[in-house]
């Protein structure tokens, strides 16, 4: 596994490069005594490298059978795995997983299933935690819709937290999706919703971490 800086990153940690910059220059040329100087240094320089670990961009592959496999979209927690009722595409009852990321971990975000897309849109909404069960239907969320080749249809939504403003969708619909590749990337605080069959496997609970593309976290059913 490799690891590099998500090109969403690299806009965010050159500005705040700079801006350190103008802060700490004048503080060692003309600010006394030293010490002031040191701290600034360390406390910002302890800021910049947490910038930089969100920024991580992990190349991932996952070694499973991809056949029925759904793998976790996101690094994070299981905060929900329940039936529920999907009211915007899906229109029926299935399975929700969910794994909430907090600002600790890598915010990329992986196809759980390989497939084609046929729908990615994006919702307008509020911006609560992301860990509240009203997040899924309520905040600022993107929807993307994914066709197995065996036909089974899954949902998964990005979901923007009380501190996410942006969430990044590369899906298109037509495109191909596949477990290995990048499906988006959300900033800051959020949550990734699966949506699967209600005769899946599943095989986590709620408190479960997870690693994006790699942990498998149901099979679908075979047909």
């Amino acid at each position: 596994m490799t690891v590099k800086i998500h090109h969403e990153g690299t806009p965010v940690l050159i500005t705040l490069f700079v801006i350190f910059a103008i802060i700490l220059v004048p503080l060692w040329i003309w600010v006394h005594p030293m010490a002031i100087a040191i701290g600034a240094t360390l406390v910002l320089g302890v800021v910049y490298l947490l910038a930089v670990n969100f920024f991580r961009s992990p190349h991932r592959h996952f070694r499973g059978n991809h056949k029925g496999a759904v793998v976790a979209s996101a690094d994070g927690r299981v905060v929900a795995c329940e039936k529920v009722y999907e009211p915007e595409y899906l229109k029926r009852e299935v399975m929700q997983v969910s794994v909430f990321m907090s600002i600790l971990n890598v915010h990329a975000n992986w196809y759980p299933v390989d497939g084609e897309v046929l729908v990615a849109k994006h919702h307008a909404g509020r911006f609560m935690a992301a860990y509240l069960p009203k997040s899924s239907v309520e905040n600022e969320r993107s929807t993307v819709v994914i066709r197995t080749p065996d036909g089974t249809e899954v949902l998964v939504r990005q979901v923007a937290g009380a501190m996410a403003r942006r969430i990044v969708t590369y899906a298109q619909p037509g495109a191909e999706a596949s477990i290995d590749d990048h499906m988006g990337f959300i900033k800051f605080g959020s949550r990734v919703d699966i949506y699967i069959p209600l005769d899946s496997e599943v095989f986590v609970k709620i408190g479960d971490r997870t690693v994006g593309g790699i942990t498998q976290i149901a099979q679908l059913p075979a047909k």
